[in-house]
């Protein structure tokens, strides 16, 4: 049987990490033929010298320099795409590749996960801005080339699990699950002390910075209420979210007649990226699998959007659609960063994306460069809010 060929596109964060880890465990029937990182490139130099894929791309230019010796050192026929975020786009255009696992963060990995979109490619998607950004646009695409979108999210990937074989039309809500982060049961008063070390304890995932503050405020979760839109192709009056702090149920979905389907499972993303990479078998597990006694208790809580006002808003601009996706999506990013920086409080994250969402005149039937321009135009405002 031929190897699945895979495009891996953020090598060096977690996903990408966990990735590799299910390539290594299933080499007989992966390929890694083309990877790609930014910043990291330690962990894109190994990835290359283990699985010496065809191509690899080296985007940031400080990383670049900083990694040309040891690049030279590599005993690989390898080539080498360096300085230039554009080479991710050639990498999706133009390698021969069967699945692009998309795991790089915020909207930098959109552009290449349209392309391979245009070419009617499986994309495993664990980079959930392309469909906050651009779902109709995305979505439209891959009906019109064949392209599967296959989602890596631990959530959105029990959801589809969960809808396996079942009609759409008898979806009563899909209820993603939310960890609540390390905050859940910090009194409200208490966040406007909260420090940057405090917001990157996770207690469930061991995930990058960003992704990290994201699940502290819920906007993570907000993001995912938007991209199952999308996705799933339902209105938000069918989307719903509950706190449950063990995150052994990944999601579910309650149908028309009250019956609810579960997905369980160990806290691990090695599971939801091989199961898009093998899509539609499933093969032998990544992880070990858990003890009963671990899922003995399971605790469900209604989500305290006055604590959490960031999803509350995500429902509201998975509502309304157009560019205002890309706007929140922009918005959180800038406001995060800077407070990664520690240029603004932790509470001033929700209050820049709140108030570049108002600020917004929503264009409802946008095209892919009003899409970009809506980007452009929140991640300037975002820089100098509050």
């Amino acid at each position: 049987m031929a190897r699945t060929k895979v495009l891996l596109l953020g090598a060096s964060g977690s996903i990408g990490a966990s990735t590799l880890d299910v390539l290594r465990k299933h080499a007989a029937r992966f390929e890694l033929v083309g990877v790609a990182a930014g910043r990291r490139h330690e962990a894109l130099i190994e990835a290359v010298r283990e699985f010496k894929p065809q191509v690899a791309a080296l985007t940031n230019a400080d990383a670049v320099k900083a990694a040309r010796a040891a690049i030279k050192a590599l005993d690989t026929k390898t080539e080498w795409l360096l300085d230039g975020d554009r080479h991710m786009v050639d990498l999706a255009r133009e390698l021969d590749y069967d699945v692009l696992l998309a795991s790089v963060t915020g909207a930098a990995g959109l552009p290449a996960v349209l392309e391979a979109a245009k070419r009617g490619k499986r994309i495993a998607l664990a980079n959930k801005e392309s469909l906050v950004m651009t779902g109709p646009l995305l979505t439209a695409i891959c009906k019109q080339t064949g392209a599967e979108l296959l989602p890596v999210d631990s959530e959105h990937s029990a959801i589809f699990q969960c809808l396996r074989g079942e009609n759409h039309d008898e979806i009563k809500r899909i209820i993603l699950t939310a960890s609540g982060g390390p905050f859940r049961t910090t009194p409200l008063a208490e966040l406007k002390k909260v420090t940057l070390k405090q917001a990157l304890k996770h207690p469930t995932w061991e995930m990058g910075p960003k992704i990290t503050i994201d699940s502290s405020t819920l906007f993570n979760k907000a993001l995912e209420v938007i991209e199952a839109r999308w996705l799933f192709d339902v209105p938000r009056s069918k989307l719903d979210a509950v706190i449950h702090p063990q995150s052994v149920v990944h999601s579910m979905v309650e149908f028309v007649d009250a019956s609810i389907i579960a997905h369980l499972g160990p806290t691990d993303m090695k599971i939801p990226i091989q199961f898009a990479l093998s899509y539609p078998q499933r093969i032998a597990q990544p992880v070990p699998t858990w003890p009963w006694e671990r899922m003995s208790t399971l605790n469900f809580e209604p989500v305290d959007y006055e604590k959490f006002p960031a999803l509350e808003l995500g429902f509201a601009v998975a509502e309304a659609g157009g560019t205002l996706g890309a706007v929140f999506n922009a918005a959180n990013e800038v406001a995060v960063e800077r407070f990664l920086h520690e240029q603004i409080a932790y509470l001033d994250i929700y209050k820049t994306v709140r108030s570049v969402v108002d600020r917004h005149s929503n264009i409802t039937q946008p095209s892919l460069e009003q899409v970009l321009e809506a980007d452009r135009w929140a991640r300037e405002t975002a820089a100098t809010a509050v």
